[in-house]
């Protein structure tokens, strides 16, 4: 069984799913954003930028050679950018629940030499405070479904990261 997760994991057409899942969750984002006018707030940016991370880690999975001990490695950033996806969902969500009380600000608090905010306003601007997701389907919220699926995604990044950690311990 660990052999066929593994062999998931480790194929292009994997990393490519990841890169296309990420996509079309930004894409959804802006078309919440400037078709639906749904502005988004600074976690909201922070998981906009998650989600970037999550892109170029496939981008570069995509294009580099596959191979046994390599693979650990990006299914090990991989769980690391789901975790910090995860982190801002739960945050995003307990902002609007009010189970946390925090500041939520208008600035993204990137530094200058990582200033997406100024480079790319249209995608990384803040333009609303806290407080508030929109509706997706069946009364669910942006915010309960990013939390679900960052919770699905980093148990599958971490279950394919230990299966291709074990594919090399057995090479041995």
């Amino acid at each position: 069984m660990w052999q066929k997760i593994n062999a998931l994991g480790n194929g292009r057409a994997y990393w490519l799913a990841m890169m296309l899942i990420a996509l079309s969750m930004e894409g959804m984002a802006l078309l919440y954003q400037y078709q639906w006018n749904y502005d988004p707030c600074v976690l909201c940016i922070h998981v906009r930028i998650w989600l970037l991370g999550v892109m170029a880690v496939s981008l570069l999975a995509l294009l580099m050679p596959q191979g046994r001990f390599i693979n650990p490695i990006w299914h090990g950033i991989s769980a690391l950018l789901m975790g910090g996806l995860l982190e801002r969902s739960y945050q995003l969500l307990a902002t609007e629940r009010g189970w946390i009380f925090g500041s939520c600000d208008m600035d993204a608090g990137l530094p200058n030499w990582f200033a997406l905010d100024s480079w790319f306003p249209a995608v990384f601007e803040v333009q609303t405070s806290c407080g508030y997701t929109p509706e997706l389907l069946f009364g669910i919220t942006m915010a309960e479904a990013l939390l679900l699926f960052s919770a699905v995604m980093i148990l599958l990044t971490v279950t394919l990261m230990l299966t291709s950690l074990l594919s090399v311990r057995s090479a041995y």
